[in-house]
């Protein structure tokens, strides 16, 4: 038989041929199921369709699901690498019926398929049947021909599956296969069966029952088929081997082991190394690297808590073997590479994720190698003076664990061989006081008294597993819920509040990203409407919000959906931000760095250190170049690493935000020619899109200054750019129509315009200043009576409607030719009935008269203050030009004087 890929894609054929539509595996942290840690069955996605929550357009469907048997009740991790079918991660072949076909057609598929499309030998197999079930005995009876010996009755419930405590249940049938009397073992249901000679290679659910409470099971109305067959199992029966890991998958990524580790220093002998460590570290380091990759893949990142606690103890498992085989650099980011050459064609998110993978390998196994080389040295010398059966401090194993890293599983593995026990009782007690002391500190930083609430509820349910970055729905549990500031039992229809999951697709506001709204649904119609999402202390994420119908209650199992649309366009604007922040980086210099910013579903706004507004070509420039490498429409590669490391690599941090000692560095656009990154190299704990083309468009739309020597723009993004450009194309078409004119003439029309304005605004100041020295205006006298005599000195004065103060310099000039020598005032009067006044005296004149005197005289009486000039000329202003009248008799009272 050929090799594992090949066996996969025969069994997915087979069904498609068979009526069965192939859907893609689900991601390992269950969407739909959150009481578990990670998928562990191929039915996990199909959950909600066999309890009724969930109806699909399909009746049949075949999978190849990715499994992780590493936490919680099925946990495989200790085992792995000592016996043959032990995995923490798998692949589960299964066919599905939602009431459609029942036990004579899965039994009938099933066999067909074994015995005819893969060609196994019928007498070598053999199945198990629940213990009452005469149907599938007469099925497999007639299907089969097996005597009654190969047809076991089996009473336990092995051959009886159950969702849980209620729900849909039923028997099930076990097919066997038989790897020959050299190994040895009995049947199933003998007192040989613990023994590996038969083994399980396909288990038959017939869901036929609800159980309703104990006691009380029904038929269901539409039986359904839930089948699971291994495919390192099956690969192995296939290939004609007994040990899964000797089949072909495993035995090429053994061999990338081999050739990778005589690289970083391991040796084939010496040390620990012997044969039988070798060959079990091999396999340890096969099983994890795939476990750990996949994880990563579907979004888990190594943490102290959760799934990424898991993660870490998986990856620091295979790491701990890879060190104690010699490998002096890390190994287990070089073997990416063979596992996606073996399992990328099946799984593209493997391909996807290959350079978040490595790096995130790379890094925690950098890490790793320093904590295992401090630690074990100092817990050597903490633990020389201890005999066998005592027990080791547990305020010690704490130290190790706070101040050098070492996690407290690994000091119990380590002193295990020496029959030493760690306190751990004690070292809980040092865990809390290390809280404790932090709480009290944090208390006392000035936030408000209330917020200490989070500490409490952080000790109480722990972090909060994020999942948003590849999802937007989710079902999860409520951990805790908030009224009034207080930690509270229950919120009812009406109430506002907040609650804590244990898991969530919401994003929580930090580094410039709103937080997500959205809904979460409980039981019996219980709606809560998420207004809000914050993050508190690092990793608990709060949902803010009212309860619209319902009620909720710690425990609840409750659907989680993000508003799709809203996130979407957060996510276009926060990769926005990124382009935006290079392009001008680029068009303004290197000194621009980010000084804030704020990213919300309907507009960008970012902070960035210049010194001058930007010009009309600056900002074009920085659009365009945002815009041409959206178009290149580039995945965006998302990559953990050390903080360290990512700045030594270029990526530029957030202004204002905190970063351990892992961040993520996301990138994008393609690599600039010269250059070894990619256009956009930022550090990032925020969602984006997936490509630059999602996008859509980037458009400016404001620039400003924020602060001394901080300039801000702002800008849209995808629909939001499109309808600002849709209402900017109207107010043209519509100013064109105004105008009569074209929108391609317009800018022509306007210039036309404001040429013909500018000659009729200068035709008319002509004629006002005429107007002005001629007479005829608010009661002057005309022509020559306009000049008066005021003792011994000639006096010019006029008031004119509507004319600007700035023109009046031009008509003292005027004047003072008019009367030849004298004194000349003039009152403008302004459309919004504010006055300017200006005084002009003849040059023969300023030694006895200064026009600064007169000009403060006149002033005074338009309700303004002061003025100013030279002697020969001086110019005031005022606010009411109904004065203009008594501000030209000011004057001439000081003339008389």
């Amino acid at each position: 038989m050929a090799g594992v890929s090949a066996i996969r894609s025969s069994f997915l054929d087979y069904f498609a041929k068979n009526g069965h539509e192939v859907v893609p595996s689900s991601p390992l942290v269950p969407r739909n199921d959150p009481t578990l840690m990670f998928t562990n069955a191929g039915m996990v996605q199909f959950k909600n369709v066999f309890t009724g929550q969930e109806t699909r357009a399909i009746p049949r469907a075949a999978s190849s699901q990715k499994c992780v048997r590493a936490g919680g009740k099925h946990n495989d991790l200790d085992n792995v690498g000592y016996t043959a079918r032990h995995h923490t991660f798998f692949e589960m072949l299964g066919n599905f019926s939602f009431g459609d076909y029942f036990k004579d057609r899965a039994i009938e598929l099933a066999w067909n398929l074994l015995t005819k499309d893969f060609g196994l030998d019928a007498k070598r197999l053999l199945v198990t049947i629940y213990h009452t079930d005469d149907d599938a005995y007469k099925i497999w009876k007639k299907v089969t021909g097996f005597s009654d010996d190969r047809i076991i009755r089996i009473a336990s419930s092995d051959n009886f599956w159950q969702m849980g405590d209620t729900g849909p249940c039923g028997p099930c049938s076990e097919i066997f296969f038989d790897h020959g009397d050299k190994i040895p073992g009995g049947p199933p249901g003998s007192p040989d069966s613990e023994g590996d000679r038969f083994i399980e290679i396909w288990n038959l659910v017939f869901m036929q029952f609800e159980q309703r409470a104990p006691g009380d099971r029904i038929d269901l109305p539409r039986p359904s088929i839930d089948t699971g067959m291994g495919l390192e199992r099956v690969a192995a029966v296939l290939q004609g081997k007994h040990d899964n890991y000797e089949i072909d998958l495993f035995e090429n990524l053994i061999q990338s082991i081999r050739q990778e580790a005589a690289k970083t220093g391991a040796k084939e002998t010496g040390g620990d190394a012997s044969p039988e460590f070798l060959n079990v570290a091999r396999r340890v380091i096969a099983d994890h690297l795939r476990s750990t990759s996949f994880l990563i893949a579907d979004g888990v990142l190594p943490s102290n808590e959760g799934r990424g606690y898991v993660l870490r103890r998986i990856m620091r498992r295979a790491m701990r073997y890879a060190h104690q085989m010699g490998c002096h650099d890390p190994l287990m980011h070089l073997l990416v590479p063979s596992l996606v050459r073996e399992m990328g064609d099946a799984y593209p998110e493997l391909v996807r994720a290959q350079p978040l993978i490595t790096e995130t390998l790379k890094l925690e196994e950098t890490k790793f190698k320093r904590t295992l080389d401090n630690g074990l040295k100092l817990l050597g010398e903490s633990s020389a003076s201890i005999k066998k059966g005592a027990v080791f401090p547990g305020d010690v194993a704490f130290k190790l664990y706070d101040t050098f890293g070492f996690p407290l599983d690994l000091t119990e593995d380590a002193l295990k061989p020496r029959g030493i026990s760690v306190d751990t009782n004690a070292f809980d007690a040092a865990m809390k006081k290390q809280k404790d002391a932090a709480k009290a500190a944090w208390k006392g930083s000035g936030e408000a008294a209330t917020e200490g609430l989070w500490f409490e509820i952080k000790d109480k349910v722990g972090a909060s597993e994020f999942l948003g970055y590849d999802t937007e729905t989710a079902e999860g549990i409520v951990a805790a819920l908030v009224a009034n500031g207080k930690d509270a039992d229950t919120l009812k229809a009406g109430d506002e509040g907040a609650l804590i999951l244990n898991q969530t697709p919401f994003y929580g506001e930090s580094g410039g990203q709103v937080g997500d709204q959205g809904v979460i649904k409980g039981a019996k119609g219980a709606l809560f409407r998420v207004t809000d999402t914050q993050k508190k202390l690092g990793d608990l994420f709060v949902h803010f919000g009212k309860v619209e119908a319902g009620s909720f209650t710690a425990g609840d199992a409750v659907e989680i959906e993000v508003d799709h649309a809203r996130r979407t366009a957060t996510r276009a604007n926060h990769s926005a931000t990124h382009l935006l922040h290079e392009a001008l980086r680029q068009v303004l210099g290197t000194h621009v760095a980010q000084k804030g910013s704020l990213v919300s579903p309907d507009r960008l706004r970012f902070d960035f250190s210049h010194t001058k507004p930007m010009s009309a070509e600056e900002i074009k420039a920085v659009e365009d170049m945002a815009n041409a490498v959206l178009l290149e429409n580039t995945p965006v590669v998302t990559r953990l690493m050390a903080l360290d490391e990512a700045r030594a690599s270029g990526a530029m941090a957030l202004f204002g935000e905190k970063y351990g000692d892992e961040v993520r560095v996301v990138s994008m656009g393609s690599t600039r020619p010269g250059a070894n990154k990619a256009w956009s190299v930022e550090l990032c704990g925020g969602t984006h899109v997936t490509r630059t083309g999602d996008i859509g468009l980037v458009r400016v739309v404001a620039e400003s200054g924020s602060a001394a020597g901080v300039r801000r723009i702002e800008a849209l993004t995808g629909e939001g750019a499109r309808a600002y450009l849709d209402e900017q194309d109207a107010r043209v078409r519509e100013a064109a129509s105004v105008l009569k004119t074209r929108p391609e003439d317009l800018i022509e029309r306007l210039k036309h315009l404001v040429e013909e304005r500018k000659v009729l605004e200068k035709q008319l100041a002509d004629a006002k200043r005429k107007l002005a020295l001629g007479g005829g205006v608010n009661g002057a006298s005309d022509g020559a009576d306009a000049i008066r005599s005021i003792g011994n000195v000639k006096l010019l004065a006029r008031t004119v409607q509507g004319l600007n103060p700035k023109d009046l310099r031009g008509l003292i000039d005027d004047g003072k030719k008019q009367v030849g020598s004298g004194i000349v005032a003039i009152v403008g009067v302004t459309e919004d009935g504010k006055a300017g006044l200006a005084v002009g005296v003849t040059e023969d004149l300023v030694k006895s008269w200064s026009a600064v005197d007169l000009v403060k005289a006149g002033a005074e009486a338009l309700g303004g203050k002061g003025g100013g000039g030279r002697p020969d000329m001086a110019q005031a202003g005022g606010p009411d030009g109904a004065k203009a009248g008594d501000a030209l008799k000011a004057i001439e009272a000081r003339l008389a004087g």
